[in-house]
């Protein structure tokens, strides 16, 4: 699956992927992979800045551990960030099923 298919969502993905506890970038990246099937392989240059603006929006929070050897910034979710993986998941829910109302094939001649 190409990035540009998950605009508008990969906010949503990252939130989801850090309910199940703290992650450095890669991991997070790692969990995506896991969870879509291997369908999900988002490059480094589409996660991080969008980490970095979650960041800012204080829906995570990040501090910097050393993992094995190397110094890496690991990703936590804020209260505020599980409160908006809520509204993501409510709207997800609502425009998927619009969406597949749409797409349905039809069930005859009106």
């Amino acid at each position: 699956m190409k990035p540009d298919a998950v605009r508008g969502h990969l906010d949503g993905l990252i939130l989801a992927v850090l309910e199940d506890g703290p992650r450095h970038g890669y991991a997070i990246i790692e969990a995506l992979q896991a969870r879509s099937g291997g369908r999900l392989d988002l490059p480094t240059g589409t996660v991080y800045p969008a980490l970095r603006r979650l960041e800012r929006a204080a829906l995570v929070s990040g501090t910097w551990s050393t993992v094995g050897g190397r110094e890496r910034r690991t990703y936590t979710l804020t209260r505020a960030g599980r409160h908006a993986l809520a509204g993501q998941r409510a709207d997800w829910t609502e425009f998927s099923a619009v969406v597949d109302a749409v797409l349905r094939p039809a069930a005859g001649p009106a």
